[in-house]
This record gives C-alpha cells, sequence and structure tokens, in this order.
C-alpha cells in the first residue's frame, strides 16, 4: 500500500513515534553522505510536503539558514559555507516555480540542515557522561526534519536550534561579529575548543555549572545564573575532569578516603618517623577493604616500607571532625573517577586568584549556601552519625567543564589555560 503524504498535524505525531533513520558522527566526508542518505530516506519513507517551500518560497527561513551555515566555521562546521552556497543555489532554483525544483531545493535545505544539527550537538570530547540521558540529543535526520516540519514559525525554530544554550550562543556570536568587523575569518582554536566544551550544557532548568577555567560554581534557575561562589579545582598535574552527571543526595559528616599517591607520599613517610601518633592527630583508619562494609585494622600490620615505594596499596580513612579534608558537607554525584565537590577546613585558598589546588575534587566556598539551594532549607545534619545521606527533593544535573574565553565589553578574552585543553591535549583523570 503506498504510505500517504503526511500533514504537518500528523507529523508531529510521526516526530514522538521515531522512525529508524540514524545519523552517522558529523566528521568529514563519511558524515556528509551518511547525512544525505538519511534526508533522502525521510523524504522517501513519508513522501512529506515541503519543509523549507511550505506554500511559496520562505524567504526569511533561507536568509536565516545562510546566515548560519555561512557563521558555521565558527561552531567548528567548516563545511558551512560551501552548504551556504548550495542553500542559495538551490532556492534560486525553487523561484522560478518548477515543481522539481522546489522539491529537489527542499532536500538541499533540508540535506545541509541535518548536517549542520548534527555538527554543534555532537557529544563533547572527553566529557564523561554520567547518564544518556545528559547526551546531546535530537541527533537524527528524522527527528530534525519533522521537528523542523512541525515548527509553527521555521525562523524561531532555526534561532533556538543554533543557540544550543545562553552561554554558547553568546561567545559564538561575539567571536563571528568581532570576525566580521576585523576581516579575520579563522577562528581561534582556543575558541572552538571552549565551544567544544560549552556543548553539552542545558539552555533551561535547574542545573550545576563548575567551572576549573574560571574556578567558579554557579547555580542556574530557568537557565538563568541565581548565584554563584569560589571554588578550588584540581591542579595541573591533577586536572579536574569534564562530567556530567545527577546530584541525588548530600552527605553530612562525611569520611576522606586519603587518595593513594599522598598516602605514599604522605601518609606513610610520617607513619614510618611517628608511628600511631601520627594517624590519629589526623583521624586516620588503616581499612581492610574499599567496601562500604570494610572494617579498621591494626596500623602494625601494614608494611609502611612497602606502602612508601608503592609496591602495597591500602585504603587510610579519615574519620569525620574537624580537622576532616571535606568539612561538614559532600556532595556526591555518580562518575567513575570518584569526583565530587565538597566543604573544607582549609579557607586560605579562596583568597587567592589561581585556585587550582586540589588533588581532582572541588573544594567550596560556602558549601552551607550550595545546600541551601539544593535542599530548599537550612543544611541541617540530622545527627552526628559519619556519612549521614540525606536526598535532595529534586535530582539535579551538575557540570564540571573548563572555560577559559570570556566575552568582555563585547570583545572575547582568554583566561590562563593550566590544564592545556585549549592546545588539544588529552583530557587526564583526576580523583581526590
Amino acid at each position: 500500500m503506498k504510505l500517504r503524504k503526511l500533514t504537518f498535524v500528523s507529523v508531529a505525531a510521526v516526530a514522538l513515534a521515531g522512525t529508524t533513520a540514524t545519523a552517522a558522527t558529523p566528521t568529514g566526508q563519511g558524515s556528509a553522505v551518511s547525512a544525505a542518505a538519511s534526508v533522502a530516506a525521510f523524504y522517501d519513507t513519508w513522501q512529506a510536503q515541503p519543509i523549507w517551500f511550505r506554500g511559496g518560497v520562505n524567504e526569511a527561513a533561507i536568509a536565516q539558514l545562510t546566515a548560519i551555515l555561512q557563521r558555521a566555521p565558527f561552531e567548528d562546521f567548516a563545511a558551512g559555507p560551501q552548504l551556504a552556497a548550495q542553500v542559495q543555489a538551490a532556492a534560486a532554483q525553487a523561484r522560478t516555480g518548477d515543481p522539481s525544483a522546489v522539491t529537489a531545493a527542499d532536500r538541499t535545505l533540508s540535506n545541509a540542515w541535518v548536517q549542520y544539527v548534527q555538527a554543534v550537538r555532537r557529544k563533547t570530547p572527553g566529557m564523561i557522561y554520567a547518564y544518556p540521558v545528559l547526551e546531546p540529543h535530537g541527533t537524527r535526520a528524522d527527528q530534525i526534519l519533522l521537528t523542523a516540519a512541525a515548527a509553527p514559525s521555521l525562523e524561531a525554530y532555526l534561532t533556538k536550534t543554533s543557540n544550543l544554550n545562553p552561554l554558547y550562543a553568546q561567545l559564538r556570536d561575539t567571536a563571528w561579529a568581532q570576525a566580521r568587523a576585523t576581516g579575520n575569518m579563522t577562528p581561534d582554536p582556543r575558541l572552538l575548543a571552549n565551544l567544544d566544551r560549552l556543548r553539552s550544557i542545558p539552555a533551561t532548568g535547574r542545573f550545576i555549572i563548575v567551572d576549573s577555567g574560571d574556578q567558579m560554581l554557579t547555580m542556574y534557575e530557568n537557565g538563568q545564573p541565581v548565584d554563584s561562589m569560589k571554588i578550588v579545582v584540581g591542579k595541573p598535574d591533577l586536572p579536574t575532569p569534564l562530567i556530567a552527571s545527577m546530584m541525588y543526595y548530600i552527605v553530612y559528616n562525611p569520611y576522606w578516603n586519603v587518595p593513594d599517591h599522598l598516602v605514599r607520599k604522605v601518609t606513610a613517610p610520617n607513619v614510618l618517623k611517628q608511628g600511631n601518633a601520627y594517624l590519629k592527630r589526623q583521624g586516620y583508619q588503616v581499612m581492610a577493604d574499599w567496601t562500604v562494609e570494610s572494617k579498621s585494622i591494626p596500623w602494625t600490620d601494614i608494611d609502611w616500607k612497602s606502602v612508601q615505594s608503592g609496591n602495597t596499596h591500602i585504603r587510610v580513612r579519615q574519620n569525620p571532625g574537624p580537622a576532616n579534608s571535606m568539612g561538614k558537607l559532600k556532595f556526591p554525584f555518580a562518575n567513575a573517577q570518584d569526583i565530587y565537590l565538597h566543604d573544607s577546613p582549609e579557607r586560605e585558598y579562596f583568597a587567592l586568584d589561581k585556585r587550582d589546588k586540589s588533588n581532582g575534587c572541588v573544594r567550596l566556598e560556602d558549601a552551607r549556601r550550595l545546600g541551601r539551594w539544593l535542599l530548599g532549607q537550612e543544611p541541617s545534619a540530622p545527627g552526628d552519625a559519619p556519612e549521614t545521606q540525606v536526598q535532595l527533593p529534586n535530582g539535579v544535573p551538575v557540570y564540571l567543564t573548563y572555560i577559559t574565553a570570556q566575552v568582555n565589553n563585547g570583545q572575547i578574552a582568554y583566561l590562563d589555560d593550566p590544564y592545556g585543553w585549549d592546545r588539544g591535549e588529552a583530557t587526564q583523570v583526576a580523583s581526590q
């Protein structure tokens, strides 16, 4: 039986059902071929009405699509200008009124748009996505085109889709305006690296951005910043990784598991010199293993010289208390590197301009203020028990990123790059 043509009312319903068309990662010629095949399959399968030429030539949408593609090299999509030229040529043919030219032009514009959307919605290189739902989505050709077909205003849809989030759009648009003003149409690699790291930030909702670039944490409501604080982040040799995750609970009176490299370099030498007195002073216990139910074992059971040399690896845990490196509050979220946000008894680092001083985890200037925002009430421990977990009213997305490009008086300004990630160096993973 021949498939019926889709009306714009039925398109929206089909969008919910989805199809089997897939989209490849946009990496050059192969992805362009894949996009073209997916677009052709969309038209052949659904025999849809024109998207870009509904009721005639949509000059405003065509002009906007052309402008987006011409700007695309500043989003690391070098094929944009070439596709813009194809769009203009196809639109000129469609203006003749020839039905076959309109049909061909509609596919040409759809192909260009699909390639662009797939390019800008790709994953952030090096980012750890703890949950698939936090990955960029909506990159299948059929999803893109069904959404475009159902949009009441193509112009509004194009704007919303290309502006991935306010931070991304502001940085990109400022760089593009500078390029046109100066005539330098080669995007700065540092700009592209920063836009890559901004792709995964949502446009709306309630979430936290932890930025190792300017060493600040910002809380967002409805996609707008509502509060911020200083943070201490990973050292250049132990950088805080890029992570997208969800925070579901906070921990009062946390333990601290001393990182292996500190056990080797600091704890073991001090135990060899001072014995159990050092462990007691620090509030340390030697644990039998890494399980939650682990029991402590006598410090005399350990060959501390072997620990110092790195031949033996042990778990040393610090009890809650005034000297605990976690302070009074810990804010965990799922990730394989055991990175989290936490309070800190060491306040001197927050007075520094450069606060890349931790072993990978993130120390908070005001942990209680973050707890208050998350809980909707004053964070008060229900008791003295160690590692007391309290559920949040709702899960909150948290994004650990590294933004070294900022807009300052209408110009792009670049911060220092202590991690070297603006130069394309591999993301390191650290844990505290």
